[in-house]
């Protein structure tokens, strides 16, 4: 399906569930940038969890985002139990504008439900010669603090430019392994180290921002506001000539990707790479859509009384991408 197309529906799913307009354009672009990028999971796949949230009034659909705290170029919002993709993509800009100006810049949001994929945010900031982190957790309702922590599936992502190379960004869950007391025994340095990434990306992106707060458990609204995000940017130029700066990093990507790739791998690719290149082929040809991604979509739009029109680009180019 043409990305243009894509974002045209989604919009009007949007509008359909009572979104702002605005708001409905900000959530199909960064969506279908997902999507574009080929991380699945986190895109348009999401639409029928997020549509139902709102129509059972768990998620609010035209929330008040407010800045509640401002100290230099640190600023907390407030999500006022909408989707957290939209606060979470007025910090990531904020942070790097305020990072391009003064060298570095941090923000929080708090009270909203999923912010989706960390890697559009941190490469809103990788777009404007900085460094970008974007990191998240959640509040299991049925777990505790620690059990959340040690569960490690919160998303972090860092990026960083480059300029003729893809750039290098590292964008995933803190969470690699599932628990097996067999693997644990054969390696459990691979189990310490989720664990301590959990703990971090949890302090950043969750006690940092307030989710454990007494007044959000459970939330003084009737909204599901049981996430936050922590975003940063620091500007390359505030610590060396930026131009020397891409031109190593440039470097850097293109040895890496010239190395020898892992056994039964036909490329070396750092992080971000192939991301990199779907982008430009599905900006192309079209993004791909799944037999079950295509009927999450339909069913969604039914749900809002939306005309799906993913029947007028059936093809048979991508049969069997999930």
């Amino acid at each position: 399906m043409p990305p243009d197309a894509l974002r045209a529906f989604v919009q009007r799913l949007f509008v359909g569930v009572g979104m702002r307009g605005a708001d409905a354009v900000t959530m199909a672009e960064l969506l279908v940038a997902t999507d574009l990028r080929g991380v699945v999971s986190h895109g348009t796949w999401r639409l029928g969890g997020y549509v139902r949230m709102m129509l059972e009034d768990k998620v609010n659909p035209q929330p008040d985002i407010q800045v509640v705290s401002s100290r230099g170029a640190v600023r907390v919002y407030d999500g006022d139990g909408g989707m957290g993709h939209l606060p979470s993509n007025e910090a990531a800009r904020f942070v790097a504008t305020a990072a391009a100006e003064q060298g570095l810049a941090a923000a929080t949001t708090g009270n909203h439900y999923h912010f989706g994929a960390a890697g559009k945010y941190s490469r809103i900031a990788a777009a404007e010669g900085c460094i970008g982190i974007a990191v998240s957790s959640h509040r299991w309702q049925r777990q505790g603090m620690i059990l959340d922590a040690a569960n490690a599936g919160s998303p972090m992502s860092i990026a960083f430019p480059a300029r003729d190379q893809p750039p290098l960004v590292l964008d995933m869950a803190a969470r690699f392994v599932d628990w097996s007391e067999e693997d644990f025994e054969r390696m459990p340095f691979l189990f310490f180290k989720q664990l301590g990434l959990g703990a971090v990306t949890h302090v950043l992106g969750g006690i940092l921002t307030g989710i454990w707060n007494a007044d959000r458990i459970p939330p003084a609204s009737q909204w599901e506001s049981t996430q936050g995000g922590f975003f940063a940017a620091f500007a390359v130029d505030a610590f060396m000539d930026e131009e020397e700066f891409l031109t190593q990093m440039d470097r850097f990507v293109r040895e890496c990707r010239a190395a020898d790739p892992f056994p039964g791998h036909t490329e070396a690719e750092l992080p971000g790479n192939i991301e990199a290149r779907m982008e430009v082929d599905y900006a192309r040809d079209g993004i791909p859509i799944s037999d079950t991604h295509r009927e999450v979509l339909e069913t969604a739009a039914t749900a809002v009384g939306v005309e799906s029109p993913l029947a007028e680009y059936d093809d048979t180019r991508f049969e069997g991408t999930s």
